[in-house]
């Protein structure tokens, strides 16, 4: 009985370069019919995780503070979330996802047709694995 070919680190990095393609083509597509771009999709779907100081949402998102400004902004004037001092320290803005902030995430996601159509494909163990192996692969990220 032959031995599958390994897989090497190149390899896996052009599947994750497919896959992260796939995946953002499907959430900038989901996020516009919820009339936000890319980038203010991102910002709810980080803060679904929680409340996040403005300087550590830009830095999980790595864009500028400045721009980071301006997309908050945006989904605040349209109750998406909004803005708190932080209680040990009044200098620093915490943001904070709304209820419709939740709703409008939520909308998103349920729209994301094609990620969902392959990840439903998984049985629950392959979703297990998955999910185990990517925390893995990923962990010293800021972002998980």
């Amino acid at each position: 009985m032959t031995e599958a070919p390994r897989v090497d680190t190149a390899q896996l990095m052009e599947l994750f370069s497919v896959s992260l393609g796939v995946y953002y083509g499907d959430f900038t597509v989901a996020a516009a019919s919820e009339n936000l771009t890319a980038s203010q999709g991102k910002a709810l779907t980080v803060l679904r995780r929680g409340p996040a100081a403005m300087r550590s949402l830009a830095e999980t998102m790595t864009c500028d503070a400045s721009n980071m400004t301006g997309i908050i902004d945006r989904l605040e004037k349209r109750g998406l979330v909004r803005r708190e001092a932080d209680a040990s320290d009044r200098r620093v803005k915490n943001v904070i996802l709304t209820a419709e902030g939740e709703r409008v995430t939520d909308a998103i996601r349920a729209k994301m047709r094609i990620t969902r159509e392959g990840l439903d494909r998984l049985s629950d163990q392959d979703r297990d694995s998955l999910y185990t192996l990517l925390e893995r692969v990923f962990a010293s990220s800021p972002a998980v």
